[in-house]
Parts: C-alpha cells; sequence; structure tokens
C-alpha cells in the first residue's frame, strides 16, 4: 500500500490525517489477520520514526525519506514525487539484498499523489495497481464552499490518468462510481464498490453511567443537550456551519439549554483554530462551545458516548467515518446530504439528512431531534444496529476478493504499446 501525503500511524483529526489514515490503517491490519502481508509505504516526517515500524504480524510502515521532515504543505509534495518513489525502489532493493524478499503481488495506492507513485511502480515491477482516490478534485471543485480555495487543474489531471491506467477502482460507494463515470469519463466495470468499516467493538454505545462519566470528565453540565463535531478544521468540514446553525438556535430561543463540543485541528495552509474560536465569540456562542484537540479513537468514544447528537456538515464525504463510528457508539447523526453521507446514515432511522448548508436549516434539524426526545433515543439504538452492518473485517475480505481478481487477470507486459501500433 502507498499512504505518500499521510502515515496510517499519525493522530486523525488535524493537519492532512483524517478518514483516510483510519481506512488505510483499518484495512491493513484485517487484511494482515487474514494472512496477507502487507507493508504501507509512507513519506518520513521526523527522523525518530525509524524507517520501519512493525505494527503487527504481516504489517508494517516504512517511512521513505523524501525532501525535509517538516515544513511541507501537502500541496508542495508534488515535488517529491520522484524522491518517494525512488526511495521505496532503494528499500526494496535492500530488502532483496538482506532477506531475498521476492518483490510485491500487487500495489494499493491511497489518495492522488501515491496514486502517481503507485502507476510508476506498476509498470517497473509489473505488477497490478489498485486505486482508492479518497476524494477528487472535480468533486470537491463541484461541492465547495464560497470561501475554500479550489483544488488545482494539475491535481485533476493526475487524477484522470489515474483513473485511465489503475486495473481497479476502488470506491465507497455508488454515488462515487457516478463521480467517476461524470467527471472522469470511467468504466463503470472497473470501479468495484466496497463499503468501508468501523470498529464496533470499540465504539459501543454507553449506558446511562458511561455518559454521566463521560460529561464529567469533559466538564459539560449533566443536563445540558450536548452537540458534537468530530473532525478537520476546516471550511470544506463545515464546522463554520455548525457555530452558525447553534447562534441561530439560541437566538430564537436564548434559555435553550445546549453546549457544543468541536474536537479537531486545523488543517490546510491557511486554517487556524483561532478562526473559529473568533467566529464562536463574534456570534456571541463561546460560553456555549467547548473546543478540544484532536483524540485517539479510544478517547473519541467518549465524545460521541457524552453527545445528544453528532453533527457532519460537510460539503462533500466519500462515505463519512465519523458518523459511523458515532451511530455505532448508539449516537444519532445530522448529516449532510452529500457524497456518502445517505448511505452512512438511514435517514429518518438513524439521523437526519439536511440539503445544503444554511445554518437556519440546520438549526430546524438539529432543533428537531433535541427538542424530540423519544426519536432521538429510538434513533440513537437502532443506529447501533445500523453500524452493526459495516465491518473492517468485511471491507478487508471483499478487498482481497478484487486482489485476487486482478492478479488472476494478470498484467500485460507492454502496456500501452500495443494499443499505439508499437512492437513491444
Amino acid at each position: 500500500m502507498i499512504s505518500m501525503h499521510t502515515s496510517p500511524l499519525s493522530q486523525p483529526g488535524s493537519g492532512d490525517a483524517g478518514g483516510m489514515n483510519v481506512y488505510v490503517l483499518n484495512t491493513a491490519r484485517h487484511l494482515a489477520r487474514q494472512g496477507i502481508e502487507v507493508d504501507v509505504f509512507t513519506r518520513a516526517t521526523r527522523p525518530s520514526q525509524g524507517e520501519i515500524v512493525e505494527v503487527e504480524r504481516n504489517l508494517r510502515v516504512i517511512n521513505i525519506v523524501a525532501g525535509p521532515y517538516e515544513g511541507l504543505s501537502k500541496e508542495e509534495l508534488p515535488t517529491q514525487l520522484a524522491a518517494f518513489a525512488g526511495g521505496i525502489v532503494q528499500f526494496v532493493k535492500c530488502e532483496r539484498a538482506r532477506s531475498g524478499f521476492e518483490g510485491y503481488d500487487l500495489i494499493h495506492s491511497h489518495y492522488w499523489l501515491s496514486g502517481q507513485v503507485g502507476w510508476l511502480l506498476r509498470d517497473l515491477w509489473e505488477v497490478p495497481l489498485v486505486h482508492t482516490a479518497h476524494t477528487l478534485a472535480s468533486v470537491k471543485n463541484h461541492h465547495r464552499s464560497e470561501t475554500d480555495t479550489p483544488e488545482s487543474e494539475a491535481r485533476r489531471i493526475c487524477e484522470q490518468q489515474l483513473v485511465d491506467n489503475a486495473d481497479v477502482l476502488v470506491v465507497n460507494t455508488s454515488e462515487e462510481t457516478r463521480d467517476l463515470v461524470r467527471h472522469y469519463d470511467a468504466e463503470a466495470d472497473k470501479v468495484a464498490v466496497i463499503a468501508p468499516g468501523t470498529d464496533t467493538d470499540l465504539f459501543t454505545p454507553g449506558t446511562a453511567r458511561n455518559t454521566e462519566q463521560a460529561r464529567r470528565d469533559l466538564g459539560l453540565p449533566m443536563h445540558s443537550k450536548v452537540v458534537a463535531f468530530v473532525g478537520r478544521l476546516q471550511q470544506f468540514k463545515g464546522p463554520q456551519v455548525l457555530l452558525r446553525a447553534v447562534a441561530a438556535l439560541l437566538e430564537r430561543d436564548p434559555d435553550r439549554n445546549l453546549r457544543v463540543i468541536i474536537c479537531g485541528g486545523p488543517s490546510g495552509a491557511a486554517a487556524t483554530a483561532e478562526q473559529y474560536f473568533d467566529l464562536a465569540r463574534s456570534l456571541g456562542i463561546s460560553h456555549r462551545v467547548r473546543f478540544l484537540d484532536p483524540r485517539p479513537p479510544q478517547e473519541l468514544v467518549t465524545i460521541y458516548q457524552a453527545a445528544d447528537i453528532v453533527a457532519v456538515p460537510s460539503y462533500n464525504e466519500s462515505f463519512g467515518l465519523v458518523a459511523m463510528e458515532a451511530q455505532a457508539s448508539g449516537t444519532p447523526v445530522v448529516a449532510a446530504r452529500v457524497g456518502g453521507l445517505p448511505v452512512a446514515v438511514a435517514e429518518g432511522e438513524t439521523g437526519l439528512l439536511v440539503d445544503g448548508h444554511d445554518p437556519e436549516d440546520w438549526a430546524d434539524a438539529l432543533a428537531q431531534l433535541l427538542d424530540d426526545d423519544d426519536s432521538r433515543i429510538r434513533m440513537g439504538q437502532d443506529a447501533v444496529a445500523h453500524a452493526a452492518n459495516f465491518s473492517w473485517s468485511v471491507t478487508a475480505s471483499k478487498l482481497a476478493e478484487i486482489y485476487s481478481e486482478v492478479l488472476t487477470a494478470g498484467v500485460p507486459a507492454c502496456r500501452g504499446r500495443e494499443a499505439a501500433g508499437l512492437e513491444p
């Protein structure tokens, strides 16, 4: 596997670490537990990491030095594609020399930067390339907020190359298949839809005592209604939508006993946590909002259990892992009707979907659940059963089936030359 721009071992919720980290780490873990040996290549970001991290049996993370450890933004990483690819080639060469390593059977790249490296290595090693985009430039630009910086045309061109050249494109939902066909002229029969999972052993519904303890730990009033946001602090994820919706709710009813948790760190060159602190202050709701740094999964459970509702106001999500984790923890979700969120959230059963990002519409949806205890509690109970249909072991098993199919099909030795009428 290749995950160049972010390590699966990084803390999700800030910088470039998010749902993709969760996806890569968990699929790799469960593939490894099914007997598939997995190496995940990522760019080294600090010298103390070491080159090889043994995560568990059959799973290693390989840190490749490509450019300076710190100070490179995601937008600058294309300058290190050659160095990163060269580092992988050198690592494999050394592995062959020291242990008789016979090479990889297949490459699975994640995100377009990794895909460019995977495309090169696929042709060098003559093995299949499976690619997962996670997000697409054309789709992000189509759904971006007015203040978001558009994705570059260079990225879109690179994604088009991967759509044209990968052996299989793995996506989370049928909506992503339609996006690939609509925006990139993908061949639908080259796309495999495999839903992500969630850790239902970790994310579990809390008892009344768990909720009480969770609120105590977080310093939240016991009898308040609590809405939580978990994710990176960037316009595309929509924390500003939630803050404005809460302000609208409190303007309608200043005595409403409502508290908000915002858990995450800034993401993007221009993003800062202060801009969200300032927004809450300017809206007059800073005394109702608690900002928390990103938390590991073991601590996120506490936030989900402490909340009455988890809000996911993103402008697009390929699936919505936060929504699934919240539901597994027994908390209903109010989410934007975009991307894979209508799959992740069973509308009217485990949460509500909102069209658009108008704060007044979000205030209406939040109020509908906050003021109807019976429906909210029922949705929380149904959410647990809904989340149980999604597991990482099933995701990994379906990925393994795709790997077997593409390995059986084989890779043409001289891809592209025959189509151009050239001699091998």
